[in-house]
């Protein structure tokens, strides 16, 4: 890097500051994959049908992104006492805690006459929670610092609190929870599930407040906002005219859409529990795996640091297609069954099996979570090109398109297991094993990934935003601010 960049100035922020910020994402995720469940709980436990609960999950999620442009305009235009982002991220998890527990603690005991009509509700009103900490969570970035060097440290503690909160949470319900309880037709295990979810999003909920305090005040808001107005025309103005936003957009969605598709409840258990005949992998192997993948995650974020955030993503999208195409040569294989944890066990499949994973899975959450620092860049770019500082529109527009093809792949997934005949209940553990049931797990699980990282890929074609690009960038905006001052 030359001189003149090292001695470029930028709003930095302390690393405890941003890894304590990142757990904001850690506390939606931690709901996202009690949520991941809800199919079972509706299907089992409440007594809806398969096609019921895929319609209303539908229909849900796209009533939820919905509400992301309204949650978006209001943060750009709160200047409070309390700040912008912090009054957010606390009403949103009081408000999914509360929703989430009449959820699944009362819904099956509400009469047959208004329970669909009860659910939907409650399920409204966790929507809505989710929708204000998840825009705080992808609009704070701008405001915790300019650096880009540190913007993609970020990445790094979102993909640990990612594999965190899905990895513990596989590993809880699939070795502790379902063994308890026996499997997900029984009611308590989602009554004690959901109690532990609600402890430990609010406590990370929490030190996420603690690490934005210091950025999230009104002078620091001030001093990027000005004495701008922003109006609802405003943003069909700024979409139209920043090309980087929506480029990052279509990588996003696809992304997102892949993501669902792969990590779906029921394709993890069309996957460990009926493919590979042994549900405890899908807990264990976040545990086993955790450290090797932080290394290849690490290595991405330094990519990101040298090279920019651009190339490290179009990088890891790409080896993330060439991984998962090994992945599927693996569970190929007709020994896939003898994976095992066991050290009396291991033998050549698992060893394989687990490489291959760490290196896919690091790959995933390099691109998964590149997305939100990324986002931050877009918002510079918008204050650079118009002078509007409008991170709320920038975090709810990807909250948007997030949670439309979350809507669509878990649709998806719905219509998949109606063609395949699973119009009563969904797959479950021990289920016979069918040349049908294997190549549309297959699909589900390594195809669609590809599809879709193929499209990012093609999208990144034509995003701007590179590492030359917004020190350009960050110098500007530097230079304006000095200005103001004088």
């Amino acid at each position: 890097m030359n001189e003149d960049r090292k001695d470029a100035r930028y709003h930095n922020a302390k690393y405890w500051q941003i890894g304590f910020f990142s757990l904001n994402n850690a506390a939606t995720n931690l709901y996202l994959a009690l949520m991941g469940y809800l199919s079972y709980y509706a299907n089992s436990i409440a007594g809806f049908s398969v096609v019921a609960v895929s319609v209303i999950l539908t229909g849900l999620h796209v009533f939820d992104a919905v509400t992301d442009p309204v949650a978006g305009f209001l943060l750009d235009r709160t200047k409070g006492r309390f700040g912008k982002f912090r009054p957010f991220m606390l009403l949103g998890n009081l408000i999914m805690a509360f929703s989430a527990l009449l959820l699944y603690l009362t819904t099956h005991k509400i009469s047959r006459y208004f329970r669909l009509a009860y659910f939907v509700t409650l399920y409204g009103l966790f929507i809505a929670g989710y929708t204000f900490q998840t825009v705080a969570a992808k609009a704070g970035q701008a405001i915790l610092t300019d650096h880009p060097g540190q913007r993609p440290v970020s990445a790094c503690f979102d993909s640990l609190y990612v594999m965190a909160s899905y990895g513990g949470t596989a590993l809880f319900v699939g070795n502790y929870l379902v063994p308890k309880y026996g499997g997900f037709t029984n009611g308590r295990l989602f009554s004690e599930y959901v109690l532990w979810v609600l402890a430990a999003a609010f406590f990370c909920t929490l030190l996420a407040m603690a690490g934005i305090a210091g950025k999230d005040t009104p002078d620091a808001i001030g001093r990027q906002m000005g004495a701008q107005k922003i109006c609802v025309s405003d943003y069909w103005e700024i979409l139209r005219c920043n090309k980087p936003v929506r480029m990052l957009m279509i990588a996003a969605c696809t992304d997102k859409f892949a993501a669902t598709v792969y990590a779906h409840t029921t394709v993890g258990v069309m996957l460990y529990g009926i493919l590979m005949n042994h549900y405890g992998i899908s807990g264990w192997i976040g545990v086993v795996t955790a450290l090797p993948t932080l290394l290849v995650v690490g290595a991405g974020i330094r990519v990101a640091q040298r090279m920019g955030q651009k190339k490290a993503l179009v990088l890891f999208t790409a080896l993330g297609i060439f991984f998962q195409l090994l992945m599927m040569l693996v569970l190929l294989r007709e020994d896939i069954h003898s994976v095992s944890f066991s050290l009396r066990h291991i033998n050549a499949v698992t060893v394989l099996f687990v490489v291959i994973y760490i290196l896919l899975n690091g790959c995933k959450s390099i691109t998964n979570n590149m997305i939100v620092p990324m986002i931050a860049d877009c918002s510079d770019y918008e204050r650079f090109r118009s002078g509007k500082f409008v991170p709320g529109f920038m975090g709810a527009m990807f909250s948007f398109v997030d949670k439309i093809f979350a809507a669509l792949g878990t649709a998806f997934v719905g219509i998949v297991m109606l063609i395949m005949g699973y119009n009563r209940r969904f797959p479950q553990i021990g289920d016979c094993v069918t040349q049908e049931l294997k190549w549309m797990t297959l699909f589900l699980y390594c195809g669609v990934p590809i599809l879709g990282w193929i499209c990012s890929l093609v999208s990144m074609r034509f995003y701007a935003l590179d590492q030359k690009k917004m020190y350009e960038i960050a110098q500007n905006l530097h230079q304006q601010e000095l200005s103001k001052k004088r």
